[in-house]
């Protein structure tokens, strides 16, 4: 170990909490934060008046609009008693709702959601509270106009400053420094997947081992050893670092409490990633027996009633898009034809569920002789697993390399989808020989329909490690909802828009 990272014989020495400074730029952050929300609320509420009584609406919508008398019409600071209030109450719900954390530990599908009950909440307690006290003084029909172009306002401006902040974090630009404490296959995923997704906010300094990692004979390049697990102290002040991510295996479990201690002594945020590779990397449900826990496999989700909702989405939306996505497909199609002489399809034989084999369709992005020039290129893949990938392959075509940063090769697998071999969203379709080499544990993902796009592709793409497709292709079956299929779809668009990780 680094002599360096040993305390000095002596005095028991204090360190200092070394991000003072941050977290009070932090918590000007969230201040700001809360006065631009104030504004958008005061400003929404301008729109509404201008919808109710200022704006001139196309019949039919002017009769049901505008009351007849208009007795209800008064100025728009007689309005100034009920938006203040409002905006006291929004800004407390918004507060205890968690939208004021840091945007790494929520989601942005969660900021909506948290602002469109906040908001209907507030308005109606405004309503009752109006109405008890001078029930036909306002018009009723501008709370209406009211929430809507809060919540309008405020998601606008939540979903833009996310895509700011993520921009920010993919350039390596206001990242937070994150320690891992631990460096088995547990810690190796963590900083694998802290490398694979810039985008999250997170640098890596390094980790912490009593033995560093050693592969082949020498160290990899992309962990960095600072330290052993009792050096934490130490090495939090020395490197500033500003979030700990202890990944210990099970068998170290009995260090986590100091741990855990330390990272708060320090004011540093830490986080736990739970051992259960013992477990075939499943998630796990949580049982009780005489108040001893017990953990089990989870089950599959899509499933059942499950599956066949997700199988009506996946037409209706594919149906829906057609009339869109058909000549952007024939412009493809024709640019392929002038670029390299070869069809514009190419078809390939790919597992789907429970391992029956399909014929998969694509755009041909690579040179017609493709797959038997692959052998030559096998000492030259960058994948690991069973996975074959070239970031700069010579058998890819010039407009192939566009179609594959942009995801568009895949449009014609939406003709799969209608046939019913694949889904949307899913784990990616494996070729038979990369099934041939799975590990027993990974023969799981092959339980779902696969899918366009998944968790993977949303988070890094081919950036992500085969394992780590896996153990996320898993949580997926394992964990599905709607929302998760429409989250994904929203992560993958500034994926796909960015070319980030696609090769």
């Amino acid at each position: 170990m680094d002599s360096s990272l040993r305390p000095p014989v002596g005095p028991a020495i204090t360190v200092e909490p070394p991000h003072w400074i941050s977290r009070r730029s932090r918590r000007m952050a969230v201040i700001g934060l809360i006065l631009a929300d104030q504004a958008l609320i005061l400003i929404g509420f301008a729109i509404a008046y201008w919808m109710r009584y200022l704006a001139v609406w196309p019949e039919p919508l002017n009769r049901i609009i505008v009351e007849v008398e208009d007795k209800n019409q008064v100025d728009f600071l007689a309005f100034l008693p009920i938006i203040f209030p409002l905006m006291v109450l929004l800004s407390l719900r918004f507060a205890a709702r968690g939208l004021y954390r840091s945007s790494r530990r929520i989601s942005l599908i969660d900021q909506i959601s948290i602002i469109l009950s906040s908001t209907l909440t507030g308005i109606a307690l405004l309503i009752v509270f109006v109405f008890l006290y001078k029930p036909f003084y306002y018009s009723r029909l501008i709370f209406v106009f009211v929430g809507a172009a809060i919540t309008l306002l405020l998601s606008i401006w939540r979903i833009l400053l996310s895509g700011y902040r993520h921009w920010r974090w993919s350039r390596g630009v206001a990242q937070e420094r994150v320690l891992v404490v631990g460096g088995t296959g547990l810690g190796q995923q963590v900083m694998n997947g802290l490398a694979a997704s810039p985008g999250l906010g997170y640098a890596l300094v390094g980790y912490l081992n009593d033995r560093p990692i050693v592969a082949n004979g020498r160290a990899p390049r992309i962990y960095r050893h600072i330290g052993q697990v009792e050096d934490l102290e130490i090495v939090i002040a020395k490197h500033q670092v500003q979030q700990v991510i202890i990944a210990l295996p099970f068998w170290e479990h009995g260090r986590m409490p100091d741990l855990v201690q330390t990272c708060r002594d320090l004011g540093v945020g830490y986080q736990v990633a739970p051992d259960f590779y013992q477990l075939s990397f499943d998630r796990v449900d949580m049982l009780q027996l005489s108040g001893v826990p017990l953990l089990r496999p989870k089950e599959i989700s899509l499933k059942g009633a499950n599956l066949a909702l997700k199988r009506l989405i996946d037409v209706g939306l594919v149906l829906l898009s057609a009339p869109f996505i058909l000549p952007v497909a024939l412009l493809i199609a024709i640019a392929i034809k002038l670029d390299s002489r070869g069809p514009a399809l190419f078809r390939q034989t790919r597992v789907g569920k429970d391992g029956q084999l399909f014929a998969c369709y694509k755009f041909r992005t690579m040179v017609p002789d493709a797959e038997a020039r692959k052998a030559d290129l096998h000492a030259l893949n960058e994948a690991d697993g069973p996975l074959f990938k070239m970031r700069d392959d010579p058998r890819v075509t010039r407009i192939g390399g566009f179609l594959r940063r942009r995801s568009l090769d895949e449009l014609p697998q939406l003709w799969n989808v209608l046939r019913g071999e694949m889904s949307l969203i899913g784990p990616r379709p494996a070729l038979p020989e990369e099934v041939e080499r799975y590990e027993h544990w990974q023969h799981r993902r092959l339980e779902v329909v696969p899918g366009c796009a998944g968790l993977s592709q949303a988070l890094g793409r081919s950036d992500v490690s085969f394992d780590e497709q896996v153990r996320l292709d898993l949580y997926y079956a394992e964990n599905w909802s709607v929302g998760m299929d429409l989250r994904i779809l929203i992560m993958i668009i500034p994926a796909v828009l960015g070319g980030h990780g696609a090769y």
